[in-house]
């Protein structure tokens, strides 16, 4: 009997979708040690090879099925465009596949729902790739709020944009690839706020501006909960100062572009700003580590990024698809 070695026991991810997500996502994986891409599947052989050999996978196929078949895989990572999510996941799950589903995971609240109906039903893990809550910051920000250092916090702010090339071709604007500032960024904003409450907000409004190709490029949305107001803006339209505020009686705490970055700093009025700052600039490690766990565990989903964030957030989005021209 062969001896069994280190790469047997590594945890065995499959990527849907060679693009340049894909790629931070292996440089994830390896960084991690205890995980490794095995196969990486595209529609197109030719992407998936020059990929595959890029990122030194051993396997590549022209086929998503073709890959679910074959390979034994512990999960999948589906890094395709938004407009092609739904189909993948329900094929990860045809088959039995744990898999975690870059964001937007879903265009609407029926398609989220019904993922999360046949996840559960069949047992089989699913998370949507919020890799901004496993960030260590999220923890220190949460630290610092339970202890009151700011006292009784009534307003959040949280703004992320930039300004995406105007050509209707590509993935930001694109109706047909799942295009929208909604999909790209708002749903970063959405599911940062939400994550400092212990329940969904008591009120959403929102307003939204449309592109000619049919996507919204800019949405403001604001939230609220008992006690606290949160303004969420979410742009393609200009490169805007992007971060998180935390206003409180005694101060703010403050997050510099909360979707990625590694650092929070807390203004405690009269006293020295104290900054928090992660040395991990992978953080996509923290989200492989959740999910290696999870399915591990055996479990259906995340307590961290809940099959209720995704539906949440999907519920938002079609309240700003029923302002559409």
């Amino acid at each position: 009997m062969r001896a069994e070695t280190v790469e047997d026991t590594k945890f065995r991810f499959g990527i849907m979708g060679p693009g340049n997500i894909a790629a931070q996502f292996c440089e994830a994986a390896a960084k991690h040690g205890g995980a490794v891409v095995a196969a990486v599947a595209s529609r197109s052989i030719e992407r998936a090879s020059a990929f595959a050999k890029a990122h030194g996978i051993e396997k590549s196929y022209g086929s998503y099925e073709e890959m679910l078949q074959k390979e034994k895989l512990d999960a999948v990572y589906i890094a395709v465009t938004t407009n092609a999510h739904y189909d993948l996941a329900m094929l990860c799950l045809d088959h039995k596949m744990p898999f975690l589903c870059e964001k937007a995971m879903c265009v609407n609240s029926s398609d989220a729902e019904a993922i999360f109906k046949r996840s559960e039903e069949l047992g089989v893990f699913s998370i949507e790739g919020m890799w901004s809550r496993f960030l260590p910051k999220m923890a220190k920000v949460k630290e610092w709020l339970a202890e009151e250092k700011i006292g009784k916090v009534s307003l959040v702010t949280c703004g992320i944009g930039f300004n995406a090339e105007k050509n209707p071709a590509n993935r930001f604007y694109n109706p047909d690839l799942g295009g929208g500032a909604t999909y790209d960024v708002l749903v970063y904003c959405y599911d940062i706020a939400t994550d400092f409450f212990d329940q969904p907000p008591t009120q959403c409004l929102c307003a939204s501006d449309w592109s000619e190709s049919g996507v919204d490029r800019t949405d403001v949305v604001v939230l609220k909960y008992p006690g606290c107001m949160v303004q969420i803006i979410a742009t393609f339209e200009g490169d805007i100062a992007e971060e998180m505020v935390f206003y409180g009686e005694k101060g703010r705490i403050v997050m510099p572009h909360p979707h990625y970055y590694q650092e929070c700093t807390l203004l405690v009025d009269g006293e020295e700003p104290v900054t928090f700052i992660d040395e991990e600039e992978q953080g996509f490690v923290y989200e492989i580590e959740e999910v290696i766990r999870c399915v591990r565990e055996n479990k259906v989903e995340s307590t961290r990024a809940p099959h209720s964030m995704t539906i949440e957030a999907s519920r938002l989005y079609d309240q700003i698809l029923t302002q559409r021209p």
